[in-house]
């Protein structure tokens, strides 16, 4: 085994099961979840994507656990989103709960995408 360090299949499970659980609720977005994205000011007739992104993601994560190399790719595209949402979140000046949960998402993906992933023996 390889120096890098192994994402476990639990916290890829872990990690997708929220996303899937969060693709659910921007499906046709919670109050809680469209007021989020009212105070980023973000289109409403933008919002669909954030469902399928996020149902995408969850697939990567779950599908992760077999192919490696996916959960990687789909780790890096996480830190990407999450910077993009940390980044609409300071352009509003919005550091609320909002602000620190979409950084604390982005430094759990950038990290577990620094880190590398490598194939766990059978």
């Amino acid at each position: 085994m390889s120096n890098d360090a192994f994402v476990s299949p639990r916290v890829l499970a872990l990690l997708g099961t929220f996303q899937a659980v969060d693709a659910a609720l921007c499906v046709q977005p919670i109050p809680y979840v469209a007021k989020c994205l009212d105070d980023v000011h973000f289109p409403r007739q933008s919002r669909w994507i954030f469902a399928p992104i996020k149902a995408a993601a969850a697939v990567g994560l779950l599908g992760g656990v077999r192919f490696p190399a996916l959960a990687k790719l789909t780790l890096v595209m996480l830190t990407l989103y999450f910077s993009l949402a940390v980044g609409a979140h300071l352009r509003v000046r919005d550091i609320g709960l909002n602000a620190v949960s979409a950084s604390t998402l982005l430094a759990t993906y950038g990290v577990l995408a620094a880190r590398g992933l490598t194939a766990k023996p059978s």
